[in-house]
């Protein structure tokens, strides 16, 4: 185990971190034509966030909070601003692969995801953003962030959001990683309890005060998956808490914690999951260093009275390279363990057991500012698997 849970309490407990409001969603080729500005004023290199596009999103997806929407048809109604056009963009991925365990076999991933995306003010102070999967992975996607934001309620730093989107949002967005390789510890699960970090249904409130920003999130805990039978979407009617504490400690240092509380049921039994963590962020010039720790526990993953409890801790380390000009690197490492043989990060491969283990590293190019190049390689040590990624990723 990297942890006993005392210890990630206590440090969960003295980590305080701040950041921009948490709800980041990725800003969209759309902003760029409504505002004749260039993507790169929100992005370096795509779909990386700069600091001006996370405030930009944070805003609402405007230049300056409180800003009036723009490009709006003339009306006679003073509580009606409709846009000229919806604002509509596209996003396309395409890969090709070789995994090389013993023999090469080579894959094209092309495309790998195709989505449309659309976001934009409906007033002063009330947004929305949302993106559906045309194709995701050779199948129909769906709807993944939905969501409806409101900026400075009563004129207070607080904002509120509410939809589907990723719990994991307020900590690093997946969606806006240069890696093909996810964010592993997101992704898991323990046994069969659907709990994990990626899209959830709820509610969230964003609050700044003495230098720290909140993020408090109160969800379903079962996903997005369709609705019931009797059309009910939460599977057991009970909420999961999650909160998030962020300071800036310095110009270029921004640490974190958050903590996570939930039920779920099955088989006539309560699962009770507990999570706490840290994350962290550096920037100096063009390095970026993120790191996220999260250690989680179970007590019931199988939905067996009296199994014994189940422990995960997990994390990542991302390194990010911007030197200038059009090139980039990345790098990426991954771990993740489980003290039963429950852990599943959901990644394709091998059975759930209890231990994920990897290393990516690669390079991009950027052809146009909305037009990359990737290539990327992954090292998965548990198959003893070694993944070569090269692909093309746009937004038009």
């Amino acid at each position: 185990m990297m942890s006993s849970f005392p210890v990630v309490a206590a440090l969960a407990a003295v980590l305080l971190l701040a950041s921009p409001p948490a709800l980041r969603a990725g800003d969209i080729p759309a902003f760029a034509r409504r505002y004749r500005v260039s993507c790169q004023l929100c992005h370096n290199p795509i779909p990386t966030l700069t600091s001006f596009g996370q405030q930009f999103a944070a805003n609402g997806y405007r230049m300056a909070s409180g800003e009036a929407p723009v490009d709006t048809a003339a009306t006679s109604d003073e509580l009606l601003s409709l846009l000229r056009e919806i604002p509509l963009a596209v996003r396309l991925d395409l890969y090709a692969q070789t995994y090389a365990n013993g023999r090469a076999v080579t894959d094209f991933q092309s495309p790998y995801s195709l989505k449309i995306l659309s976001g934009g003010a409906i007033s002063k102070s009330i947004s929305y953003y949302f993106y559906t999967f045309l194709l995701e992975r050779g199948d129909i996607g769906g709807v993944e962030d939905a969501f409806v934001h409101v900026n400075d309620i009563g004129g207070l730093p607080l904002d509120a959001a509410v939809g589907q989107f990723q719990v994991s949002d307020p900590l690093f967005k997946r969606e806006l990683r240069l890696e093909f390789e996810d964010y592993a510890v997101y992704r898991a699960r323990l046994g069969q309890v659907p709990i994990d970090l990626t899209y959830d249904r709820g509610f969230m409130v964003m609050a700044d005060a003495a230098g720290f920003t909140g993020t408090f999130q109160l969800l379903n805990g079962s996903g997005i998956g369709a609705a019931q039978p009797d059309r009910h979407f939460d599977v057991d009617g009970g909420k999961n808490l999650f909160l998030h504490v962020t300071r800036d400690l310095a110009a270029p240092v921004r640490v974190g914690a958050f903590g996570y509380y939930g039920r779920s049921y099955g088989n006539g039994t309560t699962n009770k999951t507990r999570m706490l963590a840290a994350d962290a962020s550096v920037s100096v010039g063009p390095v970026e260093l993120n790191g996220q720790y999260i250690h989680r526990r179970d007590d019931e993953p199988t939905y067996t009275a009296g199994e014994p409890e189940v422990r995960m801790d997990g994390g990542f380390a991302e390194l990010i390279l911007r030197p200038g000009g059009r090139w980039y690197g990345f790098a990426l490492y991954n771990l993740v363990t489980a003290d039963r043989p429950l852990l599943d990060v959901r990644l394709g491969g091998a059975a759930p057991g209890d231990r994920y283990e990897s290393l990516s590293g690669g390079v991009g190019y950027l052809l146009r500012r909305n037009f990359r190049l990737t290539g990327e390689v992954t090292h998965d040590l548990g198959p003893d698997e070694t993944r070569f990624t090269v692909g093309v990723v746009t937004a038009f």
